[in-house]
């Protein structure tokens, strides 16, 4: 993963986004330790503060734990923690703003609906 320096998301969150990522993926299970703040600083290539705010994003959401002197380990339901706040909040983000430009373009719900469908078809025309 390329970290976006320049973009509108702070690189901390998008730390913690990529940690989430793997997760789902499944490249971190229930009870492993992820990797530190100062690993994340080597790999990224950021400020180890800026990795250990994004790995305290993901403590806070108890998707990970802390054990001290150990390290940072995926809590269990971690997936679907993080499953959730995807589709509660990112997803319904996308479709509000989906459903803002169709009403913009005056494409109304059925013509909106079957756009969806035909592209989860692999129509992408």
């Amino acid at each position: 993963m390329i970290l976006n320096a320049d973009g509108s998301k702070p690189i901390y969150v998008q730390i913690a986004e990529w940690l989430e990522a793997e997760i789902l993926n499944g490249n971190f299970e229930t009870d492993q330790k992820v990797h530190s703040q100062y690993q994340l600083a080597e790999i990224f290539n950021i400020n180890p503060a800026t990795a250990a705010k994004g790995l305290n994003i993901l403590v806070d959401e108890n998707v990970l734990y802390k054990k001290r002197g150990l390290g940072m380990f995926v809590n269990q339901g971690a997936k679907e923690i993080i499953l959730r706040k995807r589709k509660d909040y990112t997803l319904k983000k996308l479709v509000l703003e989906l459903v803002e430009e169709a009403a913009r373009l005056h494409v109304d719900e059925e013509e909106l609906v079957n756009m969806i469908r035909s592209l989860g078809k692999g129509d992408q025309r």
